[in-house]
């Protein structure tokens, strides 16, 4: 049921870090002005302040990294983070992580999520690959799931760029916020594969097996407002203002909140019956104004 703004009592507040404060606060500062009421975004802006990590190949807190470009025009690239482990070690699940930034901003070589990628493939210990996509509203849906599903096929017939102990059979998608929506779609296709011809009229993954998903806080959401929204209303970062800005930049021209990219446990959303979908970790956030969106989506495929 949707609540109106009047029925809302007082907010909770979550304690937060000083430094993850002015981190939100500079990121969300960033995004505000960066987005234009046109819809478009100020890339000179963002280029400018969005921070960088370089790959290396000589071991950082045990982890070596190297760029993997697969079209260059489009600047589809990855990057694979490596641990610095001895081969006795036996073989290492394959992460590929998706960054978040409501599909229209950030990297994998921004600062912060070459960290992430970094401490993921350090303490699991995994080989992770962290996929750059096309941005909005300069690439609308689909141009970031289909990124998503042409780098799988990339990475299937050229595992040779990985580690030669990074195992494929035992890949898993993850992502945060929008990048989590993309690995639940890129799962959806990868599924699709199995039961008929994709797109590119290929019929599957030939080495590569997705066994699972790690989904961390979703970027999913509605048209309905529901009660986490209204009781979260003006939260840091996924405030709702900031939500309908970026979903309104990335579904296509006419379509609403209920689209199957957004909402994928409505009426619209994608049919999972029969789909060969892996197994999944969703991660919800008590303080999220997106939490209800994200439950609902969990329940959609679990129950499949």
């Amino acid at each position: 049921m949707a609540l109106s703004k009047g029925s809302e009592t007082a907010k909770p507040k979550p304690v937060i870090p000083w430094k993850a404060r002015i981190s939100i606060s500079f990121i969300s500062t960033i995004t505000d002005a960066a987005r234009r009421s046109n819809g478009t975004i100020n890339r000179c802006l963002t280029n400018l302040l969005d921070l960088k990590a370089h790959a290396s190949s000589s071991p950082v807190n045990g982890v070596t990294s190297k760029d993997v470009t697969i079209d260059a025009e489009n600047k589809l690239w990855f990057r694979v983070f490596a641990p610095a482990v001895s081969p006795a070690a036996g073989t290492l699940p394959v992460v590929v992580y998706f960054h978040g930034g409501g599909f229209a901003f950030l990297s994998p070589d921004s600062l912060g999520y070459d960290g992430v990628c970094r401490r993921i493939c350090r303490h699991v210990p995994a080989v992770v690959v962290s996929v750059n996509y096309r941005l909005t509203p300069e690439h609308r849906y689909p141009s970031q799931y289909d990124d998503g599903e042409l780098f799988l096929h990339f990475l299937d017939e050229n595992c040779m760029v990985l580690p030669e102990n990074a195992d494929v059979s035992k890949c898993f998608l993850a992502g945060d916020s929008a990048g989590a929506n993309l690995a639940h779609n890129v799962a959806v296709r990868v599924g699709k594969m199995g039961i008929g011809e994709n797109r590119d009229g290929n019929s599957g993954l030939r080495r590569i097996r997705v066994v699972g998903l790690v989904a961390i806080q979703p970027f999913f959401g509605g048209e309905e407002r529901t009660e986490a929204e209204v009781r979260f209303e003006g939260a840091p970062l996924v405030s709702t203002e900031r939500s309908d800005w970026m979903w309104k930049a990335f579904l296509p021209e006419g379509s609403d909140r209920d689209h199957r990219a957004c909402n994928v446990s409505g009426p619209n959303s994608e049919d999972l019956s029969g789909l060969d979908y892996p197994d999944s970790v969703v991660v919800v956030g008590g303080f999220d104004p997106l939490q209800d969106w994200q439950r609902r989506g969990m329940l959609a495929f679990w129950d499949e």
